[in-house]
């Protein structure tokens, strides 16, 4: 995914360093220069076919089920705790840049987060980009997400509902949130792990992290064309697409989360002094020498273990309330 000649700041963790060398060696083209379907078993080798069984956390159970979407049903899976009683539910959106990206490649983060926030998980394979561009994945999350909203007594309980995702996960869940908002509908609290929340902006993290931190701008370049390459400049800035350009008063209380090489960083960081500008209830922190995709990689790196352990007690801190 990134020249193998590009120079890494000596301050990055060491275990994710040979990571990223592995991959470099391993990569016969960068994602960018292949199709969506390529790119998609590309990151289902990484994050399902190398994964060692031992490293899979167990949880009570496992279940695939079907959610409404915008336009038919959704393959959905609900993780549960071992714990009994009510419980807080997570709607989880996966991240991959609206192209890539399954319940599978996000199995791991799903049974982590069910674990250390003691919540069930409903983790929702919305549409993906080139085939179904934007507003689809946005316009599945929203779908999904009121239909968990009305079904809460079925799966953790009547009460409390989350969202949270990772990158575009994270856009998704900021939407939801602040539709939510708009819509009357209560909403506990949100989790966003890198978010993508805008499409417009300028950051100097997009240039600092151009190339050699898992994500670079090239694969950037390749998601938004996938998925907003048929939109005109201006729809670019509507909250639907970069929740960053929206009102986000009286949304619901968030957990941010970011990491200091990634090329996303300093859009995740804006978004959280927005909410916080704006009286929002926010926690938000930027792991040091961490990258991109970290939340998946604890089976590699201890420090990015220690962060998603760290992530998900922030949020169930925020859950349970």
């Amino acid at each position: 995914m990134t020249d193998q000649a590009v120079t890494r700041d000596p301050a990055l963790d060491p275990q994710l360093l040979e990571l990223l060398t592995f991959m470099d060696a391993a990569a016969a083209k960068p994602m960018s220069q292949g199709t969506a379907e390529e790119a998609r078993t590309a990151f289902r080798t990484l994050t399902v076919d190398m994964r060692d069984p031992a490293a899979v956390p167990d949880v009570a159970s496992v279940e695939d089920i079907t959610v409404p979407g915008a336009e038919g049903d959704l393959p959905a899976r609900v993780y549960r705790p071992s714990t009994e009683g009510q419980r807080p539910t997570i709607a989880f959106f996966h991240g991959g840049g609206w192209v890539i990206g399954d319940l599978d490649t996000h199995d791991i983060t799903c049974r982590t987060l069910a674990n250390e926030c003691d919540a069930v998980v409903v983790s929702v394979d919305y549409r993906l980009a080139p085939e179904h561009p934007a507003p689809a994945a946005g316009d599945d999350a929203l779908a999904s997400a009121r239909w968990i909203s009305e079904h809460l007594a079925e799966l953790g309980g009547p009460e409390a509902m989350g969202v949270a995702g990772d990158s575009a996960g994270g856009n998704l869940s900021a939407v939801v949130a602040q539709t939510f908002r708009d819509e009357g509908r209560a909403l506990a609290g949100q989790l966003l792990i890198y978010p993508g929340t805008d499409f417009t902006g300028d950051y100097p993290s997009l240039s600092e992290n151009a190339a050699g931190y898992f994500l670079d701008l090239d694969t950037i370049a390749f998601f938004m064309q996938a998925y907003v390459g048929h939109l005109e400049g201006a729809a670019l800035d509507e909250p639907r697409f970069s929740p960053l350009r929206g009102d986000v008063a009286g949304v619901a209380p968030a957990v941010v989360v970011t990491a200091q090489f990634d090329p996303l960083r300093d859009q995740g960081i804006a978004y959280a002094d927005k909410l916080r500008e704006a009286g929002v209830s926010v926690e938000a922190t930027t792991f040091p020498g961490l990258i991109h995709g970290f939340v998946d990689m604890g089976r590699y790196s201890p420090a990015a273990q220690s962060a998603i352990v760290e992530t998900c007690h922030l949020f169930r801190a925020v859950l349970h309330g």
